[in-house]
């Protein structure tokens, strides 16, 4: 099966030219202020993309999915798109699990204090994940900022090593864009755009 991997789209996906693809995945920032119609705009244009399968999550700037409440979610998510929030499907036989929690940022959506607190959202991504989709980092890969700090979540990392999905795709460092194979899992920082919100970073082409 072949994967076509974003993120951090930030409300310019009409600039975006993607291939045809069996699975386009999206691992949040899909807006830039987080509007009701910033995401309709975002559902519109996925909506139409020629994939066989959609899956996105929220990231940090998309507010509205941390506000309303998941029956106004519902109705506005077209039937051949997959929220995932917390949860998780599988598809064709591949599991997969989606969250849009992130380490404590800038007072952003979707933010979680280090520890025990963010911990309780990894200890319920099962142990027969094949795909993981999460809008931060782990800690130490594909997380590093332009200030030179490794920024990602220490606590996802150990639940990445039990876990050992076969590709785990995130984004929100947009800096870290690219792919790295660490404890026999394929991390790929999907973020297409720059630290300046330019769009420089190619869509990542994955074969699962």
């Amino acid at each position: 099966m072949q994967l076509l991997l974003i993120s951090d789209t930030h409300g310019l996906h009409h600039k975006l030219q993607l291939s045809p693809t069996d699975m386009l995945i999206h691992a949040g920032d899909i807006s830039s202020r987080g509007s009701k119609a910033e995401i309709l705009d975002f559902l519109d244009w996925f909506e139409k993309q020629d994939a066989q399968h959609k899956i996105f999550i929220a990231g940090n700037h998309d507010y509205f999915f941390d506000n309303a409440s998941t029956e106004e979610i519902n109705s506005i998510i077209p039937k051949n798109i997959t929220y995932l929030c917390d949860s998780g499907t599988t598809i064709e036989g591949i599991n997969i699990w989606g969250s849009p929690v992130q380490p404590w940022f800038h007072d952003w959506a979707f933010n979680r204090k280090r520890g025990v607190e963010i911990n309780q959202h990894w200890q319920l991504i099962p142990n027969n994940t094949d795909i993981l989709i999460t809008h931060g980092p782990a800690y130490g890969i594909l997380d590093r900022t332009i200030h030179n700090e490794l920024v990602g979540c220490e606590d996802l990392l150990e639940r990445v090593k039990i876990i050992q999905p076969k590709l785990f795709v995130f984004g929100h460092i947009h800096e870290g864009y690219g792919m790295q194979q660490n404890h026999g899992v394929d991390f790929v920082n999907a973020s297409v755009l720059d630290v300046q919100y330019r769009q420089v970073n190619d869509p990542v082409v994955y074969s699962f």
